[in-house]
């Protein structure tokens, strides 16, 4: 329902002035990802308010929020099942530690985790979002080597055009150099594969002709550096901050295999792809993929409060057992370690997962985004059309054939999401790709009109 017609916004005051909103924001808050002189010089937007799939700014205006809200929200925004279960445990307590004690929420919600991930994954540790979710991977597998005696493994494997968080380990497994460049002095050593995403080959192959080359190039490299190697960290199926680089089918199923044959972990980083955004719950489901890790965090909670969880397996977790605790202790935590809070809104999440039905909806959008994407390939600046569940990915270029980029200082991905902006629609572009991540919940309805708006935001702006 449309914010307007609910009446919960209607008469509705705001508590402070957007004027002073804005003045101490721009006075005192710094942007992630973001060139402050540029965000000073535009006008900001203040959001007040939130429902379903949509954003309510300060003047009442209301956006749909076709990011989801950097990628996490699932339910929509304000669902009351989750609302519910926060308060419902707040009026209990709203955060003890867990550094040697426990409480019900973080227990219940590591069974339920296990039961709905690959067979296998039988151990949850918790964090605090999707970078800490991946930092917990890395020395997991690494401390895991190094009690096993396997001292020579100090490297990772993981795949160029990476994006798997912002801090220190996160970054030197991700390969984004407008992101990653500035950091490099204080990275470890990270090998880096081909990445399989078809729309940006770095093989120069036809996606329709290509027996997955990038998987040959991977078999390679793990034969080389097997004995290396802690683990090999990919985004499953879908490559998020990459620029939502789809790899062809089979790929993942060709991974796990070469990482079981070299005795090589896996680590799935399910933070985007995880909670039903390709219309599974977990994307390793599609090629039926049991990682040796896996990271979850953003759609944990709906979207509501920060947690993250990363699952291993009997193997690795057993290994810490071990008698001598210097050796055997996983010296990593953080003080909110499975905040209370944020595990009863993730259980209520998976909750109206099954109520609502909400893989079998996923799967019906994307039928419907696979019918309208011919439309978009049919424009001459929309280049390498993607989707998979519910994403859906495009490159704005000066030319598709032959393929000509815009110059980046023309920023017309970033032109595309302001002309969809002046339609009702909050979109955030990576560098030229222009994409939609909206809430699971979104009806088909919206979903059209979300397309529409970009398909007409596209033409405006190439002319």
């Amino acid at each position: 329902m449309h914010p307007r017609e609910s009446g919960r916004f209607r008469d509705e005051t705001v508590q402070k002035d957007p004027d002073d909103i804005l003045r101490d924001d721009r006075a005192y808050v710094w942007h992630p990802f973001t060139w402050m002189p540029r965000y000073l010089a535009r006008e900001a937007l203040v959001i007040t308010g939130a429902e379903g799939i949509y954003l309510i700014a300060a003047d009442g205006r209301p956006f749909m929020d076709g990011t989801a809200s950097m990628w996490l929200n699932v339910h929509g925004h304000n669902r009351p099942e989750i609302r519910e279960a926060i308060v419902a445990q707040l009026d209990r307590f709203a955060h003890v530690s867990v550094f040697g004690q426990t409480h019900a929420p973080a227990a219940e919600l590591a069974r339920r985790l296990v039961e709905v991930t690959a067979a296998g994954l039988n151990h949850v540790f918790y964090s605090d979002d999707g970078a800490t979710a991946v930092e917990v991977a890395l020395k997991l597998a690494f401390q895991h080597a190094q009690i096993r005696g396997e001292t020579n493994r100090t490297k990772f494997l993981a795949l160029r055009h990476a994006y798997h968080g912002d801090t220190l380990g996160a970054v030197s497994v991700g390969d984004i150099e407008h992101f990653h460049h500035a950091f490099r002095p204080l990275l470890f050593e990270c090998i880096h594969a081909p990445s399989p995403g078809c729309a940006h080959c770095e093989l120069g192959r036809d996606m329709t002709y290509c027996e997955i080359a990038c998987l040959d190039e991977l078999e390679k490299i793990m034969a080389r550096q097997a004995a290396h190697l802690c683990a090999f960290v990919v985004e499953p199926i879908v490559q998020g901050a990459a620029g939502m680089l789809v790899a062809k089918e089979g790929y993942l199923r060709g991974a796990r295999d070469l990482c079981t044959r070299h005795g090589v972990p896996m680590i799935a980083d399910e933070v985007f792809t995880g909670f039903g955004r390709t219309g599974r719950m977990f994307a390793c489901e599609h090629e039926d993929v049991s990682p040796d890790i896996l990271c979850l965090a953003k759609g944990l909670t709906g979207g509501t409060i920060p947690l993250a969880a990363t699952l291993t397996t009997d193997r690795i977790y057993e290994a810490f057992l071990g008698d001598d605790p210097a050796r055997c202790t996983f010296f990593h935590g953080h003080s909110y370690t499975a905040n209370p809070l944020a595990c009863a809104a993730a259980l209520a999440s998976l909750d109206v997962f099954e109520k609502d039905d909400t893989l079998a909806h996923v799967q019906a959008l994307e039928k419907m985004i696979a019918s309208d994407a011919e439309r978009f390939r049919k424009l001459p600046h929309a280049s390498g059309v993607r989707f998979k569940g519910l994403v859906f990915a495009f490159d704005v270029v000066a030319d598709e054939a032959p393929l000509k980029p815009y110059d980046a200082s023309e920023r017309m991905g970033q032109k595309v999401c302001d002309a969809a902006m002046t339609r009702g629609l909050l979109i955030r572009p990576l560098g030229d790709t222009v994409y939609l991540v909206p809430p699971l919940v979104t009806t088909e309805a919206q979903l059209r009109q979300m397309l529409d708006i970009v398909h007409d935001a596209v033409r405006e702006v190439t002319g």
